[in-house]
């Protein structure tokens, strides 16, 4: 009688590698929560208001400027173009203003401009409009807002079946390493997380710094955070620790 294969025994860095995957999985889904209620508010805004209008966007505020600060530093809902009756195109995002009230972001939206922003052609646009549920783009710096080294999360709205623009919130990287490195430095072997992309968002080694490309190089495991487009990757226990 064949005999059961023998369990592979755990090495010290299974546990702190969970751990990590489990707080990082969770600190990203914390944002995606509030882009949840971003979406139904928005999507409730156009089911109940035809044809919608930018001052009716404007009831979203209360909830953009509540849930401003901390990991979130830029956040709003982005029409699809020819949704709104006044506006074309429109972005009701508002940033974080540390020294007072939250700031709206104002952009160039007229298309016969030199200097027309279209923002259907970014990654965080162009992934909901073309079906994915969730989206995590960067990390990138955002010349065009911040100037800041930045993530941008972002998620679909659709009303009565059709999609009607995005949800989406700005984390600035050094906002995200606060929260996330802590628990990568309990891993006691070179690990990191990277985007669906495999471009490195924090890490605790200097041999794998923010914005670098993770190509499945050999001696390392990826664990994916379930249901993000983001994993974490942490070497193998016969590698020398990070440094």
């Amino acid at each position: 009688m064949p005999q059961p294969p023998t369990p592979v025994p755990p090495t010290a860095a299974t546990a702190p590698v969970g751990r990590a995957v489990s707080r990082i999985g969770e600190t990203v889904r914390g944002v995606f929560t509030v882009l949840d209620e971003v979406r139904a508010r928005t999507a409730a805004l156009a089911r109940a208001r035809r044809p919608l209008t930018r001052g009716d966007l404007a009831a979203l505020r209360p909830l953009l400027f509540r849930h401003l600060g901390g990991l979130i530093a830029g956040i709003g809902f982005i029409a699809a173009p020819g949704l709104l009756a006044d506006a074309p195109w429109y972005l009701e995002w508002w940033q974080d203003d540390p020294s007072g009230p939250p700031v709206q972001l104002l952009r160039d939206l007229d298309p016969a401009s030199s200097a027309f922003y279209d923002y259907t052609h970014w990654e965080w646009y162009a992934g909901p409009s073309e079906g994915a549920e969730r989206t995590i783009c960067g990390p990138y710096v955002d010349y065009l807002c911040t100037d800041e080294y930045s993530l941008t999360l972002s998620v679909p709205v659709t009303a009565g079946g059709a999609f009607v623009g995005v949800a989406a919130a700005d984390v600035f990287v050094r906002r995200f390493e606060g929260a996330v490195v802590p628990v990568l430095r309990e891993v006691p072997v070179p690990a990191f997380v990277i985007s669906a992309a495999g471009r490195v968002v924090a890490s605790n080694t200097a041999r794998w710094i923010g914005g670098s490309v993770f190509r499945g190089e050999a001696g390392f495991a990826v664990h994916p955070c379930d249901g993000l487009p983001l994993s974490v990757v942490a070497a193998s226990a016969a590698s020398p620790l990070r440094s």
